[in-house]
C-alpha cells in the first residue's frame, strides 16, 4: 500500500509511485484518480513516461494505448490488459494497494 496526498497530481500527466516494491501508473482524470501497473505489456517501456489522452495513456516506445479506468489495452502492439490497482481517495489522501 502506497499513501500520497491529492495535490502531488497533475491532472492530464501520470505520475510514477511504487506499491510494494511494483511501480504503478497514477493519473487524475476529471478530479478522479486510476493506477494500473506502470510497465506496459507488451515491452518494458514505463507507461508513466507516456503521454495521457482522455482516459488513454499511450506507450512512449510503440504507441500501445491503455484506458486509465480499467488497464484494457485498446491499441496494438499490446493486447493483454494492464494489471489494475485499487484506488482509495480520503479527502487530500490518496491510498494506492493491490486488488
Amino acid at each position: 500500500m502506497t499513501i500520497f496526498a491529492k495535490s502531488e497530481l497533475t491532472p492530464g500527466t501520470p505520475k510514477l509511485v511504487m506499491v510494494e516494491g511494483t511501480p504503478v501508473c497514477v493519473a487524475m482524470i476529471d478530479g478522479e484518480v486510476f493506477a494500473i501497473a506502470d510497465t506496459c505489456t507488451h515491452s518494458e517501456a514505463s507507461l508513466s513516461e507516456g503521454e495521457l489522452n482522455g482516459s488513454l495513456i499511450e506507450c512512449w516506445l510503440h504507441g500501445a494505448e491503455f484506458d486509465m479506468r480499467t488497464g484494457e489495452a485498446v491499441t496494438p502492439p499490446a493486447t493483454a490488459p494492464a494489471r489494475k490497482f485499487h484506488v482509495h481517495v480520503d479527502g487530500e489522501d490518496v491510498t494506492i494497494s493491490k486488488i
